[in-house]
């Protein structure tokens, strides 16, 4: 699930959008390489960033017009409806030169109508700055399109800080100590779960989780492609251990029939609360900016990373934003390798609200240990996958009441049926992939 967006665009301003696409675009063939000065041209991106975000983007576009100050970037925010303003605009032969978009299924399709322009000149720096688990996100059968460069950690566990010292325990960094730790804070008179199982993509954030650290990159890739079925024993493997957290419905808040019902928000206001309903939620970086709280980040509530399963080395399940472009020339090409430094993306992390999967920016420059912590996760991980659930097709992978999002409410309602769900799976996936 692409995490909420906080702010939208009117429907509205859709055409307005559009048409200030199709005017922006053609990126200026004028100047040459050589140096900064030497780069002309005028060009143009589409992205989701409105409101504050659009205003710590348009910094980062004066830091670049600082390095090449004789290229024009005309920015054209489309929020939410990116995918389908953008998606018209490539079937009306006017895209912009760039795009941010979320969704690596949607460059796919891009790739496949043969639209997209390879960034291979800036794929060696792109390695050396977010390392290749990154850049093989932005990549298809091998070739490197899409630049991730802003992205959410969804490797995060919040908890309640007041509710750990009570048990008496710890941060787990292995996932058996995470059970046991799970079972102490009960043990306290507390359930130890707050889990949203009224919006499913909650559910399948933690099931990729699980999934990524039993099965190995190389398997989550397969079963991202629909390569191997739902019902291979590697989904049964990871099944069997979110059955863990589900299987005691008096350790998760409300039971299980209350966790049905509960939405995001209200999933981490029962951890975020000086009477909490339960000690911990499990989900991304993004969580501090749900709900308001009395409690203050470090000393009330904090956050550590997923724990690892077994000997899975450092993982981060994750979403994200990818530039693509459409055409190439000097000044296209000057922008990508410009977003490629970490000095562009440590000008929108002073500014908060953001993390970057650059390995190079100086962790020091966020603006609070929590967000050092979850950016720390994303640029130290050693495997980096983009959420599963978005890479499927729609009806299977993001769609309420059908598809993951349903079957896994099936599952947190009845955890003992692994081979069960498994199958549904499988049905599900079938049917989207058009089996």
């Amino acid at each position: 699930m692409t995490k909420p967006r906080w702010g939208t665009i009117a429907a509205v301003l859709a055409t307005a959008v559009l048409a200030g696409a199709a005017a922006g675009c053609g990126g200026d063939d004028d100047g040459g390489g050589g140096g900064n000065g030497d780069v002309s041209g005028s060009i143009s991106v589409m992205g989701i960033w409105v409101g504050e975000e659009q205003k710590s983007f348009e910094a980062v576009l004066d830091g670049f017009k600082e390095e090449y100050p004789d290229v024009t970037v005309n920015y054209n925010p489309a929020g939410d409806n990116l995918p389908t303003v953008l998606s018209t605009a490539v079937e009306g032969g006017n895209p912009p030169d760039i795009a941010a978009i979320a969704q690596p299924g949607l460059m796919q399709g891009f790739v496949d109508k043969g639209v997209l322009e390879p960034l291979d000149y800036a794929e060696e720096a792109a390695v050396d700055n977010f390392g290749q688990s990154v850049v093989d996100t932005g990549s298809v059968d091998g070739t490197f399109y899409g630049l991730m460069w802003k992205a959410n950690n969804k490797s995060t566990v919040w908890y309640n800080v007041a509710t750990y010292d009570d048990a008496g325990v710890e941060p787990a960094e292995t996932w058996d100590d995470f059970i046991a730790n799970s079972d102490t804070i009960k043990a306290s008179g507390l359930p130890a779960y707050s889990i949203a199982g009224a919006d499913g993509w909650t559910l399948t954030d933690l099931f990729e989780n699980i999934y990524l650290r039993t099965a190995g990159p190389d398997k989550y890739d397969q079963l991202s492609s629909h390569t191997i079925p739902w019902t291979d024993q590697s989904v049964k493997d990871a099944l069997t251990e979110m059955a863990k957290v589900f299987a005691d419905g008096d350790n998760i808040a409300g039971g299980t029939s209350g966790a049905l019902q509960t939405d995001f928000p209200t999933s981490v206001s029962n951890v975020f609360s000086d009477s909490p309903k339960a000690s911990q939620v499990i989900e991304a970086d993004f969580v501090n900016g749900v709900v308001e709280t009395t409690l203050e980040p470090g000393t009330g509530f904090n956050v550590f990373t997923f724990p690892q399963v077994a000997d899975s080395p450092p993982s981060v399940v994750g979403a994200g934003n990818l530039f693509i472009t459409f055409r190439t020339n000097p000044a296209i090409e000057a922008f990508i390798d410009y977003m490629t430094t970490p000095e562009s993306a440590q000008i929108w992390v002073e500014r908060g609200g953001f993390s970057s999967p650059n390995q190079n920016v100086d962790l020091d420059s966020y603006p609070d240990e929590i967000l050092r912590t979850t950016a720390e996760g994303l640029s130290t991980a050693e495997v980096f996958r983009f959420d599963l659930s978005d890479l499927q097709p729609a009806a299977f992978g993001a769609t309420a009441g059908q598809g993951m999002w349903k079957l896994f409410q099936d599952f947190l309602q009845s955890p003992d049926d692994v081979d069960g769900i498994a199958q549904k799976l499988e049905d599900s996936a079938a049917r989207a992939y058009g089996g």
